[in-house]
């Protein structure tokens, strides 16, 4: 089920110079009438079945790592849900290694992001120890040299970010890291701490702050990864430039609740609330 319109347009997708936003997108009968059902149908017999399939075979690269990213990306074009990217020029803006920090709203940016930043930059993610030993997707995770935490014991995930950070960073490999107990399409300050912004003091790199809304993918009630897909809305990231932390890092983790919550009200006010 490799897309059929593969081609320079599809690899290059995101490499749009700063902005990218989908072609007019329209969703078809089956994806307007049961749009989970299409999208998940497409999603594990496509990108989920090949990447898995490759990291079995110990040949889940980078490359193939953005190119399911990109077809992920694709898939929900295709469900009429358009796609905006804006601020892109932030992930080539710094010289070296950095932190992407951001909200975590669905599992779809775990998906997208890869296909946006690993062609302009090398990077792993910080992730859940369970989304390491699922059945098939977690011989992809691990693939990917992710830092493990196990979201039991908070002073050991710290550790664990803090040390396996820096040596990811001292590597040239640049982080995203989501900084929120847990996924939610409503951004609460309070829930989301300053790990990114450790981090980033202890390694000495800086901070790419992104905002992100991706609820046209949600979160399910049984499996939170597996929740109902919304056909027709629009999936949305914004890079802001990037920030050094100074001193103990509490203005720079101020500034980037700040922008995420100023962002998210936006587009909420664009696109409705309630869609």
């Amino acid at each position: 089920m490799i897309p059929q319109h593969v081609d320079g347009v599809f690899l290059k997708k995101f490499l749009t110079g700063d902005v990218y936003r989908s072609p007019e997108v329209r969703a078809g009968a089956f994806s307007r009438l049961l749009p989970s059902l299409s999208f998940y149908s497409r999603l594990f017999l496509g990108p989920v079945r090949w990447l898995c399939r490759r990291a079995s075979q110990g040949r889940c690269d980078d490359a193939a790592w953005v190119y399911a990213s990109i077809w992920t990306a694709d898939l929900m074009e295709r469900m009429g849900c358009p796609i905006e990217v804006e601020g892109m020029d932030a992930i080539n803006a710094v010289d070296g290694p950095c932190l992407f920090v951001a909200n975590h709203m669905s599992t779809l940016e775990t998906f997208m992001l890869p296909g946006m930043i690993r062609p302009r930059r090398p990077v792993t993610f910080v992730v859940k120890k369970s989304l390491t030993t699922m059945p098939f997707f977690g011989a992809v995770m691990r693939s990917r040299d992710p830092i493990v935490v196990g979201r039991v014991n908070p002073r050991e995930d710290l550790s664990a970010v803090l040390n396996g950070g820096v040596e990811r960073l001292k590597k040239g490999v640049s982080i995203i890291v989501f900084p929120q107990s847990t996924r939610s399409s409503v951004f609460d300050e309070r829930h989301f701490n300053s790990i990114g912004v450790k981090l980033a003091r202890r390694a000495g790199v800086p901070i790419v702050p992104l905002a992100l809304k991706t609820d046209a993918w949600g979160q399910g009630k049984k499996i939170k990864e597996l929740g109902p897909v919304k056909a027709g809305m629009t999936v949305r990231y914004r890079f802001a430039r990037p920030i050094c932390v100074q001193g103990q890092g509490k203005e720079e983790h101020t500034a980037i609740c700040n922008y995420i919550s100023s962002t998210l009200a936006v587009w909420q006010e664009r696109d409705g609330i309630n869609r």
